[in-house]
């Protein structure tokens, strides 16, 4: 940030006194000008034993597999985001759950939510972002497709749960990259 966006003047990049961390500050109107993580919060959406999968049709991984998510955007619930990613990606509209994964990745200061959600019928089509909407069985998931880290740990929690019927909040950190898969 090289300039104040609350009264145009130029920033500085330094500590401010009582924090720990540096900061842009405006030293004309002094506003700190805080960077914090970006919520992505999306369903994991099933519909009997399947699960509901997009391709995407975009970049980050254009051509890949995930699940239905995106930036949550001001104004609405991490609930509410997570039916309108579910709907924007997939055109489904299922029952929403209760929180299943949080997911930390502080290396790209990121945050996914994602819920448990269910859907009444095999309705869903892609949306502008996907390329194709499928349900896959636990056996069918196309693991060497998947477009994000964060999508396969949460489908690994989801397989190891269908066995027990238990579905807890999972919450994982990853730490570092993983063949470019975040």
């Amino acid at each position: 940030m090289m300039y104040c966006s609350v009264c145009g003047a130029k920033t500085e990049f330094r500590v401010p006194a009582d924090d720990n961390r540096p900061r842009h500050l405006c030293n004309q109107c002094n506003t700190i000008h805080y960077e914090n993580p970006k919520i992505i919060c999306g369903c994991l959406v099933t519909y009997q034993d399947k699960v509901l999968l997009c391709k995407r049709a975009i970049e980050p991984r254009s051509g890949l597999w995930t699940l239905p998510a995106g930036f949550m955007e001001n104004g609405e619930t991490a609930g509410e985001g997570a039916l309108r990613e579910t709907y924007e990606e997939a055109y489904a509209r299922p029952q929403l759950g209760e929180l299943y994964a949080l997911t930390s990745i502080p290396y790209i200061s990121q945050v996914y939510m994602i819920f448990r959600a269910e859907l009444d019928a095999p309705e869903f089509g892609p949306g502008p972002e996907s390329l194709e909407v499928e349900l896959f069985a636990a056996d069918e998931i196309p693991w060497d497709r998947l477009a994000f880290q964060t999508v396969t740990r949460t489908l690994e929690h989801w397989i190891e749960d269908q066995k027990t019927g238990h579905f807890p909040l999972h919450t994982i950190d990853i730490q570092e990259r993983i063949q470019a898969r975040v």
